[in-house]
């Protein structure tokens, strides 16, 4: 049985940064989502609260590159308020692929444009709403161990890989 790694805030969860959910962003598997969290298929986790971060919580971005970057040293995990949270940002996807690998995930549905779990596209690092390519921290490090990682936008791939015996 294939199990999914879901970001806590696209199940409902008021774990954003700010408090509040982001349930409405997956209301095309809403349906699917709940089926597969009866079968057991579902592993919830937000990884900036699995990293010791508290919510609400100061919004933050990636500056100086994307995730594969911050996990090579080479970029910052810094909040709007100009503090680096790059250390628990980094134990965040630590702590999710531990799920990962514990119940055997071996994909992810991710939230859009996160500094954890943006998938292709995140915010640039200057708080001006502005996206550029690149993938969160938690999908760079679950990237690298082989779990694939999808967004929202992508749901007909995810179905199509959930579905895929």
């Amino acid at each position: 049985m294939k199990r999914l790694l879901v970001s806590a805030c696209l199940l409902g969860q008021p774990v954003r940064y700010d408090g509040e959910s982001n349930e409405n962003k997956v209301n095309q598997l809403a349906e699917q989502l709940r089926q597969w969290q009866q079968q057991g298929r579902i592993i919830a986790v937000c990884p900036e609260v699995a990293g010791g971060l508290t919510t609400p919580r100061p919004a933050a971005e990636i500056q100086g590159g994307d995730g594969h970057d911050v996990l090579d040293g080479k970029a910052k995990v810094i909040t709007t308020q100009g503090d680096d949270v790059t250390t628990e940002f980094i134990k965040g996807a630590q702590q999710t692929l531990a799920l990962a690998q514990k119940y055997h995930a071996m994909a992810a549905l991710l939230a859009a444009r996160s500094p954890s779990c943006g998938v292709g596209q995140i915010y640039d690092g200057e708080f001006q709403r502005q996206l550029t390519q690149g993938d969160g921290v938690t999908v760079a490090l679950l990237q690298r161990h082989g779990i694939q990682c999808f967004s929202p936008d992508d749901h007909s791939c995810l179905l199509h890989w959930m579905n895929d015996l």
